[in-house]
């Protein structure tokens, strides 16, 4: 080889090299995985969907990673997990498929029907989770035990619950949240205070207690159903009804321009339930709430005893869990919102599919407003007597008898109908909602039933207004006392009948100059709104009824 061949031949293995020295940089570059996004629970939803559609059973679930708001989606190899990672989602690659774990269900469903247990798929495990509760023992376990047992250890797990699974429909002589109870707040003002409360049980002086005037856990006086206008009644929470003479000063007058909304107490014969959301069907106004509560009664008032409110159209229970009742007056102008138990309310302007991390909140007639995280999907529970719902969501939220059908929101999308569970709000516990989305198909519904308007809440004749509760001539009204004044949240509006803070006329409510009190605090019952007794109000933290 000459001189100049040589030096060619060493120019060339340079440049060989050199590439070989770039190359894996540049390759590095192109193939790095995007970041993954940070994602609402709707657009996670959404972006999970999509990734369903284009990978198929290659994948097996997602959830929420709640601490960062990163999507996280189990693949079954990594080829998928590429899929998903260029999409700005987390892929974690599991042994369980989807159709794996599905067909668990279905066996633990076929052999191990136990009354006192629940199941669903847990993404975040690759498992599906097994829940016995205290009423579990001797040939139930044994039988519980052998199915899991033969299913693998890799596929399910165990835990139990040291409460005991049941419906939560309460009896009608439960109290709601937010009641004035106590020495109540809405019964002081003079002795008047059980007229708003005289058709739900409050005594002839309203004294209050627990079924006194301000309607602690018996609905006496005019809790958050007292005042004859159920949740939007008399005093309440906050001196006139849960909210002061309605939910937002309307009650339930106005025409039937206005109504109760989600988490409202709802009475049937001897049930007392709660309003999960207002809806429309074909143009006419109705609300969702659970299944068997709409098996307990026909017919639904927003008060105990007091007229109907509506009539059941269509209850769906065992198997899933959800009723339509259709309001009487098709002229009802319900707004499309929940009680948020503090003078508040959240609109609702959709509907949403539920995923395992999303953080949701609950409200119901019991225990109030509380929070917590969704943990499972397509859950069962088996209630004992052959009450075996199916598709439910499972959440760590409390819940307490009389909170079925009630309200499971995140935002101002409805995710969920209170079905039951274990535990309670003071030790905590779980509860299963039916999806609404699957409530809203069956039926034909629609989120949403109108949002009034001049003569709704809040309206000249709506409850609190010149002739409504806490009117001239309404439950409380003129020397009514404090009991319903239909004061507001705030207990005032004088001289303005049916204002969003609720009035009277001329005082809306008072007695001794101070609107709904017990004692300088409005709709309280010694310094605690809602109380039962005067001293544990009847949910906030939850009451003891399990």
């Amino acid at each position: 080889m000459n001189k100049r061949t040589g030096i060619m031949a060493g120019a060339a293995a340079a440049a060989i090299v050199g590439a070989a020295v770039l190359l894996p940089n540049a390759h590095a570059s192109t193939d790095r995985p995007a970041a993954p996004r940070t994602l609402s629970s709707h657009a996670a939803t959404q972006l999970a969907a999509a990734l369903k559609a284009d990978l198929g059973d290659r994948t097996a679930g997602w959830y929420l990673d709640g601490a960062n708001g990163h999507l996280v989606v189990n693949v079954l190899s990594q080829d998928a997990a590429q899929s998903v990672t260029a999409k700005g989602a987390v892929a974690k690659v599991v042994h369980n498929s989807m159709t794996a774990l599905q067909a668990g269900t279905k066996t633990l469903r076929d052999t191990a029907s136990v009354p006192g247990t629940a199941w669903s798929i847990d993404p975040k495990t690759n498992k599906i989770v097994v829940t016995a509760d205290r009423t579990v023992t001797g040939a139930k376990m044994a039988t519980l035990s052998k199915a899991t047992a033969a299913m693998g250890a890799g596929m399910v797990t165990i835990q139990r619950s040291q409460g005991v699974f049941q419906r939560y429909d309460g009896g009608n002589t439960g109290g709601p949240a937010g009641g004035a109870g106590g020495d109540a707040g809405g019964a002081a003002g003079g002795n008047a205070g059980s007229t708003a409360g005289s058709s739900a049980g409050g005594s002839t002086d309203g004294g209050a207690g627990q079924s006194g005037g301000g309607a602690g856990q018996s609905d006496g006086g005019a809790g958050q159903n007292g005042g004859g206008t159920g949740q939007n009644g008399g005093a309440g929470q906050n001196g006139g009804g849960q909210n002061g003479g309605g939910q937002n000063g309307g009650g339930q007058g106005g025409g039937g321009a206005a109504g109760p909304i989600g988490g409202s107490a709802i009475f049937g014969g001897n049930a007392r339930c709660s309003l999960g959301f207002n809806v429309t069907v074909k143009g006419a106004p109705a609300f969702l709430t659970a299944g068997h509560c709409g098996n307990d009664s026909k017919t639904w008032s927003a008060d105990q005893g007091g007229q109907p409110l509506g009539t059941v159209s269509n209850s769906q229970f065992p198997k899933t869990d959800f009723a339509l009742v259709t309001y009487n007056d098709p002229g009802t102008k319900p707004q499309s919102a929940v009680d948020l138990g503090n003078g508040s309310t959240q609109q609702i302007t959709k509907a949403a599919e539920a995923a395992v991390g999303m953080k949701v909140q609950r409200s119901g007639s019991t225990s109030g407003l509380h929070d917590g995280t969704v943990t499972g999907l397509d859950a069962t529970v088996n209630y004992g007597n052959g009450d075996i719902v199916n598709g439910l969501i499972q959440t760590d939220v409390c819940a307490e008898p009389g909170d079925s059908g009630g309200s499971m929101f995140a935002g101002d999308a409805a995710v969920g109908l209170t079905s039951g569970g274990s535990g309670d709000c003071k030790r905590g516990g779980q509860t299963f909602f039916q999806p609404v989305t699957a409530a809203l198909q069956a039926t034909g519904a629609q989120i949403g039933a109108g949002g009034g308007d001049g003569n709704g809440a809040g309206g000249a004749n709506g409850a609190g207004g010149a002739n409504g509760a806490g009117g001239g001539n309404g439950a409380g009204g003129g020397n009514a006392g404090g009991a319903s004044g239909g004061a507001g949240s705030s207990g005032a509006g004088t001289q303005d009948p049916g204002s969003t803070a609720g009035a009277g006329t001329q005082d809306p409510g008072t007695g001794g100059q101070d609107p709904g009190t017990g004692a300088q605090d409005p709709g309280t019952g010694a310094q605690d709104p809602g109380a039962g007794s005067g001293a544990d109000p009847g949910t906030g933290s939850g009451g003891t009824m399990n």
